[in-house]
């Protein structure tokens, strides 16, 4: 057995790590160069529905609230769909500046929907939803 599946899940995690970059850069470029055209980003209360869409509400956050702001993020599973699909769980939070801690209300459990398109991971869909606190 190839270890192809290895091969793949360390390229999806590259496609992650850059976006993340380019989040803590304020580069909305980059942050969606690993989208597909036809990516979509739905978050509370929003739906993107394009690549063009997510980069246009991304340089706008990135010139407004989202200044200087980073992200912290931690991967809870990653599982492959076929050949060329895969979805990754995690767990996010923005870190504003001066924060080294995203606090409980701001994070968020986020799917991440990989498509293989050409030899290539790209991000065809996002998702987040507000953690909720656990029940006693």
């Amino acid at each position: 057995m190839s270890n192809s599946r290895a091969e793949d899940e360390a390229a999806i995690n590259t496609v992650l790590a850059d976006s993340y970059k380019a989040w803590d850069a304020g580069d909305a470029d980059g942050m969606v160069a690993d989208y597909t055209a036809d990516a979509t980003a739905i978050m509370t209360g929003s739906l993107r529905g394009s690549r063009d869409e997510i980069r246009r509400n991304m340089a706008l956050g990135f010139a407004g609230p989202l200044k200087g702001s980073s992200t912290c993020n931690k991967q809870l599973g990653l599982r492959f769909v076929g050949q060329d699909g895969a979805i990754v769980v995690s767990e996010s939070g923005i870190l504003f500046a001066g924060e080294t801690e995203v606090p409980a209300p701001r994070k968020v459990n986020a799917t991440w929907v990989f498509e293989k398109r050409n030899g290539r991971w790209l991000i065809a869909a996002y998702h987040n939803s507000p953690v909720l606190a656990p029940q006693n």
